[in-house]
């Protein structure tokens, strides 16, 4: 296949004739997925439909710049199957450096070995710091305790910097390997994140209350009963974020301050938000339990005020009959009132294959951390 492959460039590098800069990758390792080229003159977009490759053979794509492009003084760039979590590596599964071209026109051969996948695989030694904040952390607001773990960037202890936070809520399924319907495993995306100098982020994350989650996420008196969702956001903003400020090196402002959770965890993030606009400016939201509460209302939130809010929400196509509407009529409202859709952002993010499980969640996790949190640098 590979001798192929290179014949077939060879046939088609002697064809190419015009003055424009061509590019022709080969690659061991093939699928559906279209290949994009990611670099400094598109502020590393991954998705930019602009400079996705044509596929003309197996393992054989080619681009061709248009005879506008204004070339910088060196062209640096990336090969992605769509975004950082599925960017070249090579054949060891190490990250490879920014590939770098002077030249202006004529023909650039380039190889990738491999693809990562959902953002692995991962190197262990930049893996966060999980830290034990207690074992019974009081929450007076519900008369009850609860283990609350921190997720440290790796070089945390060698460092002085400060750093957003993100409060997420069912601890249990989010690094614990013996989760028992799998993890996000957000240490090993984190890992990823850091080894791409994506954004170094503070995780504070609440293990549910076991039979009771349902109750403590819900909030007000809903189809699921009255709920005990006000007090748990009250904890959260009230009690434990005043302490992981003083404990960690946080940056406390609400520009680096979020909150999220999937299914009923998001739903009662969601809440947060609408409680505390003033506390948490980023909103990670997958899979809500919107069908909880059908006909909420937004047309009296402010979220105008103090500054912007971004909200990253998603949602799979395969996890309900409703799910895709639910959360596409929870985008409207939020921006029906025109001043507020001028000061919030929203993405919303639908897999159509997506199911209600950890798995998918996973996989949008560090799109969100980066989207909500980190502009794209270069990688």
């Amino acid at each position: 296949m590979v001798s192929n492959t290179n014949s077939l460039s060879k046939d088609i590098e002697d064809e190419l004739i015009e003055p424009q800069l061509n590019i022709l990758l080969t690659t061991d390792e093939d699928d559906l997925r279209p290949v994009y080229i990611s670099g400094n003159f598109n502020n590393w977009h991954t998705q930019d439909s602009h400079f996705v490759m044509e596929k003309i053979g197996n393992g054989l794509y080619h681009y061709k710049f248009s005879n506008d492009f204004v070339y910088p003084e060196e062209l640096l760039y990336k090969f992605t199957k769509g975004d950082w979590s599925e960017v070249e590596i090579d054949k060891y599964g190490n990250r490879t450096p920014n590939r770098v071209c002077t030249q202006n026109s004529g023909v650039r051969k380039e190889h990738v070995d491999k693809w990562r996948r959902n953002w692995l695989p991962f190197k262990p030694n930049f893996l966060p710091k999980v830290h034990l904040i207690s074992e019974e952390f009081e929450i007076p607001q519900l008369n009850k305790t609860r283990r609350i773990w921190a997720l440290l960037p790796h070089d945390y202890e060698s460092s002085n910097e400060h750093y957003p936070v993100m409060y997420l809520q069912d601890a249990q399924n989010l690094f614990n390997e013996n989760a028992e319907y799998g993890n996000w495993e957000i240490d090993k995306k984190l890992a990823v994140m850091a080894e791409y100098n994506i954004g170094k982020i503070i995780i504070i994350a609440i293990e549910h209350a076991e039979q009771d989650r349902i109750k403590e996420f819900n909030v007000g008196n809903t189809i699921l009963g009255a709920g005990q969702g006000k007090k748990y956001i009250r904890f959260i903003t009230d009690t434990l974020k005043p302490f992981v400020d003083k404990q960690f090196r946080t940056k406390k402002e609400r520009e680096y301050t979020g909150i999220g959770g999937s299914s009923m965890g998001g739903l009662v993030s969601i809440f947060s938000g609408i409680m505390y606009p003033e506390v948490y400016g980023k909103l990670m939201i997958f899979s809500p339990s919107l069908w909880v509460i059908p006909k909420m209302d937004f047309s009296s939130v402010d979220f105008s005020e103090p500054g912007d809010t971004k909200i990253y929400l998603y949602a799979g196509g395969d996890e309900s009959a409703t799910m895709i509407d639910h959360v596409k009529k929870f985008k409207k409202r939020m921006i029906k009132n025109e001043f507020v859709s001028n000061k919030m952002k929203i993405n919303l993010s639908i897999n159509m294959l997506g199911k209600h499980n950890e798995t998918y969640w996973s996989d949008e996790f560090p799109k969100a951390i980066e989207w909500l949190f980190f502009n794209t640098k270069d990688n």
